[in-house]
Parts: C-alpha cells; structure tokens; sequence
C-alpha cells in the first residue's frame, strides 16, 4: 500500500516540479507514534527556499484532494532534504563525486558494512570511497547494487 501511494505521489508531484525548475529527491509514507506522514524532499542545484516549498505542498496537495488516493488522515510535509541528503540514484552519485558520503551495504565488504569517506569516483556502475583507517588513508570499489543506503555525510 505505501509504495503504491509514493508511485502515486511522484507521478503527481513530477510535473510541478519539472514547471518549477525543481529535483524529486525522494518521498516517503510512513507511520509515526499514531500519525502517517507523506513527505516530498524537494531541492534545485542552488538551494530551495521556503516559498518554494510552499507552493509545491499547495499544488500537490489540491492533487492529493482531487485523486483522493490515501484514506484516512495523514500530513503533507514538502521540504528540502537537508545537509544529508540521500543519494538514490546513479546519476546522484555523479553529482557528488568529491562530497563526503555515508554508505551502508546489504552485505560485509571486506569484512565492514558502513563506510564512511570521500566520493572519489564513480566508473562503471561502483563508487570509489576513499576513507581513513586509523592512520592510514585506504579506497574502496563498492558495486551500485550492493549499496543499500547512501548519503552525503557533513564533517565536523
């Protein structure tokens, strides 16, 4: 039922977006404490605003309204992704070869799940990582499809 609402969500918010200059970065619809959320991460290559937000969760919403595909109550949240922004796509990866990133695999990968480091490349369906290990700077080939989560990572 949820992926067939976030199916519906993006086929309804794509055509807003593309009008407006804007990137579908991600949906959800998800259960929290008693309350469902559906919620549209929105971003451009120089940074959303607040109206602009705005004006996509009224659109879309006048489109949830008329197509009426959710029953029972749930809440709208249009927003930017933020700092770490997920990272869903190949084409996401391209964009931020030499950015800080977050990936966590389905399986170990030289005995480590999770890695943590810069984005050096992405070459034939793998991201190069390049991280530390103690000491010592070490790079990683990770296949696209052993990527279960990816993210950018801010550094302190």
């Amino acid at each position: 039922m949820s992926s067939k609402i976030i199916d519906i969500t993006e086929e309804l918010v794509q055509p807003i977006l593309t009008e407006k200059g804007l990137e579908l970065v991600d949906v959800e619809y998800v259960k929290e404490a008693k309350n469902w959320f559906l919620r549209v991460y929105i971003d451009k290559e120089e940074g959303l605003d607040i109206t602009e937000c705005g004006q996509v969760s009224e659109q879309l919403s006048a489109k949830l309204d008329e197509l009426d595909p959710i029953k029972g109550t749930y809440f709208l949240e249009v927003s930017s992704p933020g700092a770490e922004r997920p990272l869903k796509t190949k084409d996401d990866f391209i964009k931020n070869v030499n950015n800080h990133v977050y990936i966590k695999l389905y399986a170990p990968l030289n005995g480590e799940k999770e890695y943590e480091g810069t984005l050096k490349a992405f070459i034939n369906d793998s991201a190069t990582i390049e991280y530390k290990l103690k000491t010592q700077k070490k790079q990683v080939e990770i296949p696209y499809d052993k990527i279960a989560h990816a993210r950018l990572a801010v550094v302190f």
